[in-house]
Formats: C-alpha cells, structure tokens, sequence
C-alpha cells in the first residue's frame, strides 16, 4: 500500500464477545453484524467511544473496550457522518451488507486503546 494514503481515526465500542472475534481476524477486521444489527456504527471521537463502552458494554456483558483504528477517507467519502443524539455523539452507519467493504478499507491493524472491566 502507499504511504500516502489518507484515513480518519475511528474508534468502536465493543464488549467481551466482540473483541474475541476482532482476536480471531488478527485484530484487521470486524466480525459481520448479527441479524438484529443492520448497522455498524464506528464513532468519530474516542471520548464518546469510552461512554458507550463503560456506561453500556460494562452493565450489559461484564467489560468494555474501546478499539481504535484507520479506515481509508476514500471509502469514508460515500458515508455521511451522522449525529446520535447530541453534537459530541458522531458517528459513521455502515450498513451491514458492507462489513466486507469496510474491512478492506481499515489501514493497519484495531488497537484497544482503553479497558473497562
């Protein structure tokens, strides 16, 4: 790949079962989104992520992490940045039928950047 590729930093919000399966692609891609979930909503700032992460993945599954990673602008281009309840609270909706897409778009590898146990 060239080094002049331009990406955005986005962080998703995950909880235990989630950041397995992101371990078991190599930590390069997100799993396909389940029947109940037609979204995938990677947010723009990691201060939102940390909420979403501590204030629903902890009571909801026992821990939270937050993951950061680059996706090419490119790929970004065609989605518009949408608003989720408040101007802090920005994020990208991927539609699921696009996890493929989107993966391949993601430069290098998902880091998790904080631990909410």
């Amino acid at each position: 790949m060239s080094e002049d590729i331009e990406t955005i930093t986005l962080w998703r919000p995950v909880g235990p079962e989630e950041l397995a399966l992101i371990r078991d692609l190599d930590m390069r891609g997100f799993p396909p989104r389940l029947p109940d979930q037609p979204i995938f909503y990677p947010v723009l700032s990691q201060d939102y992520a940390v909420k979403i992460a501590r204030d629903w993945n902890v009571p909801r599954s026992g821990s939270g992490f937050v993951t950061k990673f680059e996706v090419r602008k490119d790929y970004l281009a065609d989605h518009a940045v949408q608003e989720a309840g408040g101007r802090a609270h920005l994020e990208y909706w991927i539609p699921a039928e696009e996890m493929d897409q989107f993966n391949a778009a993601i430069v290098g590898t998902i880091e998790v950047t904080k631990t909410f146990p």
